[in-house]
């Protein structure tokens, strides 16, 4: 399954950025901590080139702390970049944002030089709830479903910073599979463009080899070894009850309670991604989105080979 989802408004969000980044000294974009690699958004840095950058690894307290410090590295060790990990309930770790805004562009500040920093990331990812924490105040809605904000927003945080808010923004395709089953299982993605079971089975695959000790936990049960994310699922569905007439597990409902367990970390402190494997996920997304686009070159060229308009002799 192929998990696709830009609405119109995202479109709008593309060129607003596009305009917006002529002017703007540094760009902060707030990830998932649970998933950092899917969810930044590739198509950001392309249209912010080389300004500098501060990735935001949000929602830290529901990730795993070990693999929040290796994604930190990762992004601390790349140029013109910093990262911090933050949890936008916070107020006071919030405001280092502001810090570390003035330590990427040390020659922005006062009112002649007024700081201007364009803030993205991707829907339901906790943008909104933190910019109402660093204002102290409602400046920006906020939902547990994706693509709240619709319009860009300007926030003065301090008499010579300005913070352009924008709303959230995924890209047109997805070529990682697992970032897309990822996205969905974190509440990125619109729920009617994807399968709670397709994504609940990814989820547990994941988390059987992963943190097979906090789905025994959560669920009151074992996993024995060869044990596939099916019947998992059917195991979990049993245990809550998500049952059809004649003992028949309700796969739908367990799919639901799995992704819901999931995103109010009621499985404990769980991030879906490690540097590496995400490179290794993106490298073979890429591979196969070449593979893909030669292919569909290929059926264009036949086509207007077929199709050519054959020039008629000259009398």
């Amino acid at each position: 399954m192929a998990i696709q989802w830009f609405p119109g408004h995202m479109n709008l969000t593309k060129k607003a950025i596009s305009e917006r980044i002529k002017d703007t000294d540094v760009v902060i974009e707030l990830l998932d901590a649970r998933l950092p690699g899917s969810s930044a958004n590739p198509m950001l840095a392309e249209l912010t080139g080389s300004r500098p950058a501060l990735k935001v690894l949000n929602k830290q307290d529901l990730a795993d702390p070990a693999r929040t410090a290796l994604w930190l590295t990762h992004y601390n060790s790349q140029p013109v970049t910093r990262a911090i990990g933050l949890d936008a309930s916070e107020t006071t770790p919030a405001r280092r944002l502001i810090q570390a805004c003035r330590e990427l562009a040390p020659l922005r500040g006062g009112m002649v030089k007024p700081m201007r920093v364009l803030i993205c990331g991707i829907p339901n990812v906790g943008k909104s709830t933190l910019i109402n924490t660093l204002t102290g105040k409602r400046a920006a809605k906020t939902g547990d479903e994706a693509g709240i904000t619709k319009l860009e927003q300007r926030i003065s945080l301090a008499d010579d910073f300005y913070l352009y808010d924008t709303p959230g923004m995924l890209w047109p395709r997805i070529i990682v599979a697992k970032s897309g089953y990822n996205l969905a299982a974190s509440g990125a993605i619109g729920r009617n463009a994807f399968n709670e079971e397709e994504v609940a089975l990814e989820l547990l695959d994941y988390l059987i080899q992963h943190y097979p000790k906090a789905v025994e936990a959560r669920y009151a049960l074992k996993i024995p070894s060869g044990m596939k994310d099916e019947q998992l699922l059917e195991e979990i569905g049993r245990k809550r009850g998500a049952l059809l007439g004649k003992g028949r597990i309700n796969l739908q409902a367990a799919a639901e309670i799995v992704i819901h367990d999931f995103r109010n970390a009621s499985l404990g402190r769980i991030t879906l991604e490690t540097p590496e494997e995400f490179a290794a996920w993106l490298k073979a997304g890429q591979t196969l989105d070449a593979e893909r686009q030669v292919k569909k070159d290929a059926i264009e060229l036949k086509r207007l080979i077929k199709f050519k308009r054959i020039p008629r002799p000259q009398a």
